[in-house]
């Protein structure tokens, strides 16, 4: 994505984020102080503070996103806010996390831009412990067209159809 593009999402993430809090989003993924998070396809970095006001110091964030930009915004984020708990990851898809080591992946508004949606969540299913949980939402897809997909590729069960997203569970 151009400069340009990228300078005009963030524009329309700051109007629809004004419009509708992303806390409000974030809530629903039942993300507790300690926890470990990442964020998958952060871009400008939308989620970063209402995540760090739940999962507090003890906390840590991990903000993956392709594009450049995206890491850039996200790392002056956290450092406006000192946040010394925020992690940019430049990747299309592996974290370079251990297994077994983040308690919720946010998938948000991402999911029909993977190039290979397969090695994505696979890598969200090793990165997750296995009481963790995918916390999933992207308006560009319908209901049943999500459900069929998520069911298909075997790696998580919908446990929950929350307001605005979906809580997932690693199957083991």
């Amino acid at each position: 994505m151009p400069v340009s593009g990228f300078m005009l999402m963030r524009l329309a993430f700051m109007i629809r984020d004004f419009i509708s809090p992303r806390m409000n989003v974030v809530r629903e993924a039942g993300i507790r102080p300690g926890n470990s998070v990442l964020d998958f396809g952060c871009g400008p970095g939308s989620y970063i503070l209402p995540v760090a006001a739940l999962v507090g110091r003890t906390g840590t964030i991990f903000a993956q996103d392709i594009h450049p930009l995206a890491i850039k915004a996200v790392q002056e984020i956290a450092r406006k806010n000192g946040l010394e708990n925020v992690t940019a990851i430049q990747s299309d898809c592996a974290t370079g996390l251990p297994d077994r080591t983040v308690d919720v992946v946010l998938l948000y508004d991402t999911y029909h831009h993977l190039k290979d949606p397969d090695s994505v969540l696979k890598e969200m299913h090793r990165v997750l412990k296995p009481e963790g949980i995918l916390s999933f939402s992207d308006h560009h897809m319908k209901q049943k067209e999500i459900e069929k997909d998520i069911a298909a590729r075997a790696l998580f069960t919908i446990r929950k159809k929350n307001k605005k997203t979906y809580t997932l569970s690693k199957r083991r």
